[in-house]
Order: C-alpha cells, then structure tokens, then sequence
C-alpha cells in the first residue's frame, strides 16, 4: 500500500522540518509512504527522512532537462538535490495551468528517464463525472501514458 500526501503550498521549510522530524519516530512498518513538500520544503525533507523508507517527491517536474521556463523545475535538478520522484497530471494542474494529456506524458518520461519514480494522476472534473464521460475521460487520459509502453510499465513498478 502507498500512501502519499500532497502538501499542496503548505509547509515552507520550518514547518516541514518539524513534520518530517516528528513522521521519523513513526512506525510505518506495512505501507510505503511518500510526502511531496512543495519546492522550497524539499531539501530539507530529503535531508531529514535520509536513511528512512519514507520517500520525498515533487509536486511537478518539467520535462526539458534545462532551458528558459521560468518556475519550473527538471527532473535532474530533482536527482541532484536526492528527490525519489515526482507528482504528475494533478487535477489542479489541469485546471489551474492548462496542462493536458500530452503534456502530463511528456513530464512523466522526462521523470522517469532520469531514474525517477512517477505519481501520474488521472481524473475527471465534476462536470465530466455529472455529463456520465467518466470512463472516457479515464480512458483518454491513460491510453496517452499507455501510448508509451514503457512508460506504464515503469510507472507500476
């Protein structure tokens, strides 16, 4: 079983550093357990939960490995600052930042390239789940991960 908690924009580095040392004396023995800190909480959560089983992933990643796209991050920059993987496709990123099937593929592959562990996520909006496209707009969205086999085959490993 995995649990994994999205802190959203909540916890700067203080706030996390307090978390993450208070989720160390927990027993967690049976679940694997991974907390995505948003970006500036989370070399401080790598450092604190190190030689731990519990895992720290972003909340996004991009997937050109550098170049000119101001607030985002790459997937080796996460490597390099010791992060376990990252969050793909959330459905805020959807809606808030137009983020689509194809680009969520894209992040996902970037990610995993790099030796990254992949959290991608697939969902309908309300209005989708009320309209009955449910199944649809699963399918759709999957058969763009799927489209890569590779790609869902690691990301269920």
């Amino acid at each position: 079983m995995l649990i994994a908690g999205n802190w959203k924009m909540y916890k700067g580095p203080a706030e996390t550093a307090a978390f993450c040392t208070a989720l160390r004396e927990r027993d967690l023995s049976g679940v694997d357990v991974v907390v995505c800190p948003p970006f500036v909480s989370l070399a401080i959560a790598v450092q604190l939960l190190a030689g731990t089983e519990i895992g720290v992933a972003a909340q996004n990643v991009h997937w050109e490995p550098e170049g000119a796209f101001t607030g985002e991050i790459s997937a080796p920059m996460l490597r390099e600052l010791g992060v376990y993987g990252a969050i793909v496709g959330h459905s805020e990123r959807r809606q808030y930042f137009g983020e689509t099937d194809e680009t969520v593929a894209r992040r996902a592959r970037a990610a995993l390239d790099t030796g990254l562990f992949v959290i991608a996520c697939v969902g309908e909006t309300e209005g989708e789940r009320e309209a009955g496209e449910t199944e649809d707009v699963l399918r759709r969205q999957v058969s763009v991960l799927e489209a890569d086999e590779n790609l869902c085959l690691r990301a269920q490993a």
